[in-house]
């Protein structure tokens, strides 16, 4: 794997990192811009549709059957992006998990702050279950804030009764919003996008007066028990990286079988960066493998 590349990559991120001061509305605007410079692969398509009454992307890749479904949670800290957006990454993940993607549009804060997102994400499963398709052909997957959100789905659909899906995915979960991670400190000048100061002001708009501790908004201090196997990805140079330590702790000790897949030298979310790091490439690779023995074995138990 080429240390230039993640050189590289952390210089690209460091020059275009949004100021910590800018308000949401900003911020909202600079990744639209950043992300619609980065045209999606030919092979993607891209169709608006509805789940339980929430907006949702449906992802295909061409010569994909579409038997096996990925219901993706976008990133962006409860504030910022939006399903479509997360079409590049999410194609990546369904590609490789053998499955079409639909992408869940969750409601953003400060307008709509906690539960909204959490309750939007529990409506999407729960009408992908009413509309036929079998949890053992399910499989979760988000990228930071959609990752916390992931995690959070499968313990409020454990605690509503519902069946659980093959297994979930998660890349640099952001799963304690009180944001008292060892890293938020000792990775903070490695990190060329995340700080404590930049993501304090989005909790707040989140969290809207509750307990940041609640386990559906911060999963690191849930109860895990019973949830389907964990994949979780996370990379040395960024401050969410105990975030996702202790959320593998937590599974490991609630009986959960987990992955923890830590790659050194790469940033947040490293993933998104895959045309131009090898380690990205591999690691979604490894994440899809283990994806699609997890859907395998979940059909052989319902078979």
């Amino acid at each position: 794997m080429s240390a230039e590349q993640r050189e590289n990559l952390d210089a690209i991120l460091r020059q275009s990192a949004f100021p910590a001061d800018s308000d949401v509305n900003e911020q909202r605007r600079l990744l639209r811009e950043l992300i619609s410079a980065q045209p999606l692969p030919a092979e993607v398509t891209v169709t608006a549709t509805t789940l339980g009454g929430v907006l949702a992307a449906e992802i295909t890749v061409d010569g994909i059957e579409p038997r096996h479904v990925v219901l993706y949670f976008h990133g962006g800290v409860y504030v910022l992006g939006d399903a479509f957006q997360a079409a590049n990454l999410a194609s990546q993940v369904g590609r490789r998990a053998g499955a079409r993607v639909i992408s869940v549009d969750y409601r953003l804060a400060p307008e709509h702050p906690y539960p909204a997102a959490v309750d939007d994400a529990l409506a999407a499963y729960q009408a992908l279950l009413d509309n036929g398709t079998p949890p053992s052909d399910i499989v979760l997957a988000g990228e930071s804030a959609g990752g916390g959100l992931a995690i959070a789905t499968l313990v409020n659909a454990r605690d509503h009764g519902l069946p659980l899906p093959a297994a979930a995915f998660v890349m640099s979960p952001y799963a304690d919003l009180t944001l008292a991670g060892t890293t938020m400190d000792t990775k903070s000048k490695a990190d060329p996008l995340l700080s404590r100061e930049n993501l304090q002001p989005r909790v707040t708009d989140y969290t809207a007066g509750q307990d940041a501790a609640l386990g559906l908004i911060s999963p690191v201090f849930a109860d895990l028990s019973g949830l389907p196997p964990l994949i979780i990805q996370a990379g040395t140079h960024e401050v969410l990286l105990d975030d996702a330590i202790r959320l593998a702790r937590q599974a490991a000790v609630a009986d959960v079988q987990v992955t923890l897949d830590i790659i050194p030298g790469v940033p947040h979310v490293f993933q998104a960066y895959y045309p131009i790091l090898d380690e990205a490439a591999a690691a979604l690779d490894r994440a899809g493998q283990l994806l699609s023995a997890h859907l395998a074995s979940a059909q052989h138990i319902t078979a």
